[in-house]
């Protein structure tokens, strides 16, 4: 068996072809060797000297919600304040003129003021029946009336909400609110027309019945 011993002192003496590829094998691969040291040296001095930059992450944004509140608002509203009365002012002459009609067709007021405590009841029933003829004769001609309610007087009526309390007086017993239920007393009278003479500019309408004068 024959042994071969390496000498790795020795030196070549002959310089070939297989010496030259080896050789220059040995030089490209020291250059790659270099140029990848290079490389990664470069790689980590480019990390080193790049500021880090973290990515921001957005913050969470509140969650607006939004919430309907009902307030409920009392108003007061105060109630309209009832409307003034408003007394109308008669006029005197009117009032005077009937009365002078009266006085002249039915000697009214000199049956009103005549004392008839001294005088029989025949004889105030007799003077009464010219009374009543001259009031009814001075009604019928210048006015026209009505009964307010249409129903006979003794029957029940009803009288519903809201009734004219100037057209029906309620008497007896009044508990509650209408409608009302009763009997009709008097049926009430109305004036429908009236027909008063007119008087001349200058009419003292204060004198009722001139003072008579025998010559």
């Amino acid at each position: 068996m024959n042994t071969y011993t390496i000498d790795l002192s020795l030196r070549p003496t002959t310089f070939d072809l297989w010496h030259v590829c080896l050789a220059g094998t040995a030089a490209v691969l020291a250059f790659i060797l270099i140029v990848v040291l290079i490389s990664v040296l470069l790689g980590l001095r480019r990390c080193k000297s790049a500021p880090r930059t973290v990515e921001a992450v957005p913050a969470p944004q509140p969650e607006i919600k939004i919430v309907e509140k009902i307030v409920e608002v009392e108003k007061i509203v105060q109630a309209p304040a009832p409307e003034p009365v408003v007394l109308k002012e008669a006029t005197p002459d009117a009032a005077l003129q009937l009365l002078s009609l009266l006085q002249k067709e039915a000697r009214f007021i000199d049956f009103i003021k005549e004392d008839v405590s001294a005088f029989a009841d025949a004889d105030i029933g007799a003077a009464a029946r010219v009374v009543h003829q001259g009031c009814s004769k001075v009604i019928n001609e210048h006015f026209k009336l009505a009964p307010v309610s249409p129903d006979a007087e003794g029957s029940r009526v009803t009288l519903n909400k809201g009734f004219d309390a100037a057209a029906f007086r309620l008497t007896g017993n009044i508990v509650g609110e209408a409608p009302f239920s009763g009997v009709l007393v008097h049926k009430g009278w109305q004036v429908t027309e009236l027909h008063l003479p007119k008087l001349t500019e200058g009419h003292n309408a204060k004198i009722i019945a001139a003072a008579e004068v025998e010559l």
